[in-house]
């Protein structure tokens, strides 16, 4: 994956095992091609440490390193608003340094738990596949995000940094099982028989399945006649399939497409005859073809 990509390549390291394993191995795979940040989220007393160990390995290897400080308030969904402000960080930091790609040490343990928890939730195919190798990074999508140890488990990346002499620093939130990924890990630990690699495997099958979909649906989008004002289409595809043509059609109406279980129920509504609005858009299902348009504004009282 790395070999292929001869820009920049900019890596987000917390200190953790995982980050620190993932350094050095693209150290050993790209050197002199690396730049390494740290975001200090600002949630913890230890972490301006371990920023500044990370920025210690990095100067013995020779890699730039900057610590990137944020001021996140603690509280309900932290690891959601860390996730996304992470992200923010990152590529407000590596677009204007030049990088071509963000990496990250997302590992098959951690597709597993992704895995498992998008099945407790009732996830479709999309969210089933889990984590992508190649995608874009949130909220920067001029920026690729590569994720080059998916194939990894998380007792061989302890073994890179033992095999290089480096020390890791664990962060306590990983074992607080007030999160649902913390709890979920706990217990899908517990299970011996439980195959990680197994489940990482079923994700990237689901992954080949999404993008089939996604095919299809750019084949059936051939079928929606009409223009800005008016859209026609007539559903004669799989369920499946019909989901994200509705999808692309909110996309042509210039809105934003919400999450698919709002997609799912506004099929629905459409498939029994009904007129429905999604994210601005008003659907026409009391005959054939069904009949797009953009719904008027709301009057403010």
């Amino acid at each position: 994956m790395l070999g292929a990509d001869k820009g920049t390549l900019a890596l987000g390291v917390s200190g953790g095992p995982d980050s620190m394993a993932l350094l050095v191995l693209a150290h050993a795979a790209t050197p002199g091609r690396l730049m390494v940040a740290t975001v200090d989220h600002g949630l913890r007393a230890e972490s301006a440490g371990e920023a500044a160990m990370v920025a210690r390995l990095c100067a013995a290897r020779g890699i730039p390193h900057e610590t990137i400080t944020l001021s996140l308030a603690g509280g309900a969904g932290v690891p959601e608003r860390a996730r996304a402000a992470r992200y923010a960080a990152l590529g407000d930091w590596a677009l204007p340094a030049g990088a071509t790609a963000l990496l990250t040490a997302h590992h098959a343990d951690d597709q597993a738990e992704t895995m498992v928890m998008r099945l407790n939730r009732g996830a479709g195919v999309r969210g089933l596949a889990g984590m992508r190798p190649r995608a874009t990074v949130p909220g920067h999508p001029a920026l690729r995000l590569l994720r080059p140890l998916l194939g990894w488990r998380r007792s061989e990346l302890i073994g890179v940094l033992a095999s290089a002499g480096v020390e890791a620093v664990e962060d306590p939130s990983n074992r607080d099982e007030r999160y649902e990924r913390a709890r979920l890990r706990a217990a899908m630990t517990s299970i011996s028989w439980l195959d990680i690699s197994g489940i990482s495997r079923s994700a990237a099958h689901l992954a080949e399945a999404d993008a089939a979909l996604d095919w299809a649906a750019d084949r059936a989008l051939t079928d929606v006649t009409g223009d800005a004002e008016l859209l026609e289409w007539t559903p004669d595809v799989p369920r499946a399939v019909t989901l994200r043509v509705l999808e692309r059609i909110v996309a042509r109406f210039g809105l934003r497409v919400p999450r698919g279980s709002a997609v799912a129920r506004w099929h629905d509504a459409l498939t029994q005859g009904r007129v429905a609005t999604l994210a601005g858009v008003r659907g026409d299902g009391r005959g054939m073809p069904w009949r797009f348009t953009c719904a008027p504004a709301h009057r403010a009282r």
